[in-house]
């Protein structure tokens, strides 16, 4: 049986266990917190001197729409076109929110992989998984 330079090989594995464990809830806990975020957001945005304002949910849907009343003499499908090019402003002002709200949630390291636990491997356990692969 091999010899571990830390000694105890199956105290390296349970401590490497615990950070994996608590990196994963960490990282569940932040992603339901992103979740909840952008589920709340909402954008707003107006066209043509603010005659036309919508305001669209986080998935991009159509919440709110506000017509003053000069569009009272615009043909219909004018009203159309101002209506969803403003809805298109309003949809497009949510990425930027979501793009925020990721970064303060879940952070630059949300790209790292589950599987390595805070802090990397223990070189003990680290090498022997790699072994074992």
């Amino acid at each position: 049986m091999a010899q571990f330079p830390s000694g105890d090989f199956g105290a390296a594995t349970e401590r490497f266990v615990a950070s994996w464990s608590a990196g994963i809830s960490e990282r569940a806990a932040r992603a339901q917190e992103l979740s909840e975020r952008v589920a709340a957001l909402s954008a707003t945005a107006d066209g043509a001197d603010g005659a036309v304002q919508v305001t669209v949910d986080a998935s991009g849907a159509m919440t709110d729409l506000r017509l003053d009343d000069r569009v009272l003499r615009w043909r219909a499908d004018e009203i159309a076109a101002e209506v969803l090019a403003v809805m298109r402003r309003a949809q497009g002002r949510l990425a930027p929110q979501v793009a925020e709200a990721a970064a303060e949630t879940v952070g630059a390291d949300s790209a790292r992989s589950p599987s390595t636990p805070t802090g990397g491997w223990p070189s003990s356990v680290g090498s022997r998984a790699r072994r074992c692969r």
